[in-house]
């Protein structure tokens, strides 16, 4: 009799998650796709909701940490690692940005700091800066949290005492 309760209140809230999907999502097929997500999700972890407790919280939290897993793994899907040797991609020409050639010159002086540190400063700092997390890092590359950490720290200290003279 649970289960049919649960159901019945999970068919309910259906219509009111598929607007919440639209407005995270803002697009129709998406938003269908993260509701049908979200429903099995909450079918598969039935016997974790709690009776007397918000349903529909419950369902909206379910929703929007499976619209936040999603966005992150496409962010992390679009960054790429450059583990060449001598870091052949990220030394690519490109744009800089830069107008001036003073400011042209300071992203030079930059790279060559960056490339003159050891491989095991300069990985974990360019995948930092890439926009990856301490933990994310620290799962590639195999190392303790707390030595990421710490590599990118020095990293940026190094840069600030090499680059003092640009500020």
């Amino acid at each position: 009799m649970k289960s049919l309760s649960f159901r019945k209140d999970l068919i309910g809230v259906q219509e009111e998650l598929l607007r919440f999907a639209y407005k995270l999502t803002a697009n129709r097929e998406e938003a269908n796709d993260l509701l049908q997500e979200t429903s099995l999700k909450a079918l598969d972890n039935e016997d974790k909701f709690m009776p007397d407790t918000n349903f529909k919280g419950w369902m909206y939290t379910i929703m929007r940490n499976i619209f936040i897993n999603n966005y992150r793994k496409i962010v992390r899907d679009q960054t790429y690692v450059d583990q060449t040797d001598n870091l052949f991609h990220l030394n690519l020409p490109q744009d800089s940005g830069f107008e001036s050639t003073e400011g042209a010159y300071d992203l030079k002086e930059m790279h060559r700091v960056v490339n003159a540190l050891p491989k095991e400063y300069k990985v974990p700092f360019s995948m930092h800066v890439s926009g990856f997390k301490y933990r994310e890092i620290a799962e590639k590359l195999e190392l303790p949290l707390g030595t990421v950490k710490s590599r990118i720290f020095f990293t940026r200290q190094r840069l600030q005492q090499e680059l003092k003279d640009f500020v």
